[in-house]
């Protein structure tokens, strides 16, 4: 009996704190009231963040095409590599584009592998090199390198895969 009681006694301290947590919970307010009273208005100089520059609104219907394989990227350190990144991308492009990406495929990859060599270069896969920043500025330039090859039909890169491997 001395053994079993400590094991009731968690047991039913578990099952009573997560009921309190179910019953205490507060309850989810409504999408609309709770922007229209918590979200600033857009400004003219978030204009762009509303809508896109490239004039393809967020409702348009888009596709997300997977590149075939990885990117590996070293990082170099003092001539020797330090580490190796590995990503994986996907492009966002205007419905029915799909085809188009895969013929370019090629041209494509070299252009965001330079892109990504230049991020490792200046070192943005070192240190906390998946930060806000950091991550926006490479996938801007990510969508710039796409869009020089396929056009204004690319909407987004995506980072789906992410991976440092630090060399010993």
């Amino acid at each position: 009996m001395r053994k079993i009681l400590p094991v009731i006694m968690v047991v039913l301290g578990i099952a009573v704190g997560g009921a309190a947590g179910w019953f205490l919970r507060p309850a989810p307010a409504p999408v609309e009231e709770a922007c229209a009273e918590d979200c600033p208005p857009v400004a003219a100089e978030d204009a762009d963040v509303a809508v896109p520059s490239d004039g393809h609104s967020d409702t348009a219907p888009s596709e997300f095409v997977k590149l075939n394989n990885q990117f590996i990227v070293p990082d170099i350190r003092d001539g020797a590599v330090s580490a190796l990144v590995v990503l994986s991308l996907s492009v966002e492009v205007g419905a029915g584009q799909t085809e188009q990406v895969y013929t370019l495929e090629p041209k494509l990859r070299d252009m965001l592998l330079q892109v990504l060599f230049d991020h490792a270069n200046a070192g943005g896969f070192r240190g906390d090199f998946t930060a806000a920043g950091r991550m926006e500025e490479l996938r801007r330039a990510l969508l710039e390198a796409s869009r020089s090859v396929l056009g204004k039909d690319v909407r987004s890169v995506l980072i789906s895969d992410i991976v440092r491997q630090d060399m010993a």
